[in-house]
């Protein structure tokens, strides 16, 4: 990048948005890459990159901070056996083709349609934790056969779609299904390796076109925003976690709800050219 300016000011944005997506993923327990994905998008268009691609480069950079996050997350939730290795065993070969079967549909999307298709499931994914509730159910346990084979690949393809991890949509999945919600938050951290991992090792490989893309993009992953989101995220998901614990959560999920759902408001908004 020729302007030290506009790189400094990119430098500068990067970092906040990984400080504020870590606080929130250890208070709220949702994924960072739902707050991720648009961050990394207004972001890089203030900053002047407009490519007909920018919206797979925000997915599978928010992807790839998720290998990294989820690692450590899966690693913290073992050490107090809260992880279910059974359900994760029994739905990785689904997760892990419906996720590199979504990275195949992104390479293939422009920004406008991926903007849309965010929009529309972050919406879903904000309503549900407005309205929610803990008592909901569609089944005693996990499901098993055919419906086990359609649900995990469509937690992969969907979440991919989103560049999100494990916890939007494997967390009311699990809760749904009857697993306890702290149960359900550990064993999501491991649904967000399988996602990711085949999702960014096809994102490496597909390139973007170069009409004002960032710098140090290698396929579609920007180096640059991944190295700087995981330097805060590090730091700060602990902090969201210890604020978790000395904060009623019900209503800041709440009000991050109607965050989310103006935030995927205004995504289909652009995206429709209004």
């Amino acid at each position: 990048m020729s302007d030290p300016v506009l790189l400094m000011q990119m430098l500068g944005v990067l970092l906040v948005i990984g400080a504020f997506a870590g606080v929130l993923a250890g208070l709220l327990g949702v994924g960072g890459g739902i707050v991720l994905v648009p961050a990394y998008f207004y972001a890089f268009q203030t900053l002047g990159f407009h490519s007909s691609q920018l919206m797979q480069i925000c997915v599978a950079t928010s992807l790839a901070t998720i290998i990294v996050t989820s690692a450590r997350s899966v690693h913290s939730h073992h050490k107090k056996g809260a992880v279910d290795w059974s359900i994760l065993r029994k739905w990785a070969p689904g997760i892990m083709l419906g996720a590199f079967a979504g990275m195949l549909v992104v390479a293939q999307l422009r920004t406008v349609i991926l903007q849309f298709i965010f929009g529309g499931l972050a919406m879903s994914v904000g309503l549900y934790m407005a309205f929610g509730r803990s008592t909901w159910r569609l089944g005693a346990e996990m499901p098993r056969g055919v419906t086990r084979g359609i649900l995990s690949p469509t937690v992969g393809f969907l979440s991919v779609l989103m560049g999100v991890g494990g916890g939007s949509f494997g967390v009311p999945l699990m809760s749904l299904f009857g697993v306890a919600i702290h149960r359900a938050v550990a064993t999501a951290a491991g649904f967000g390796l399988l996602i990711a991992v085949p999702a960014v090792l096809g994102f490496l490989f597909s390139p973007v076109s170069d009409d004002l893309r960032p710098p140090a993009t290698v396929g579609s992953v920007n180096l640059i925003a991944f190295g700087l989101t995981i330097s805060m995220t590090l730091f700060t998901t602990p902090l969201g976690a210890r604020l978790a614990h000395a904060l009623d959560p019900k209503p800041l999920r709440r009000v991050f709800a109607v965050f989310l759902l103006l935030v995927a408001g205004n995504m289909i908004r652009k995206a429709a050219g209004w």
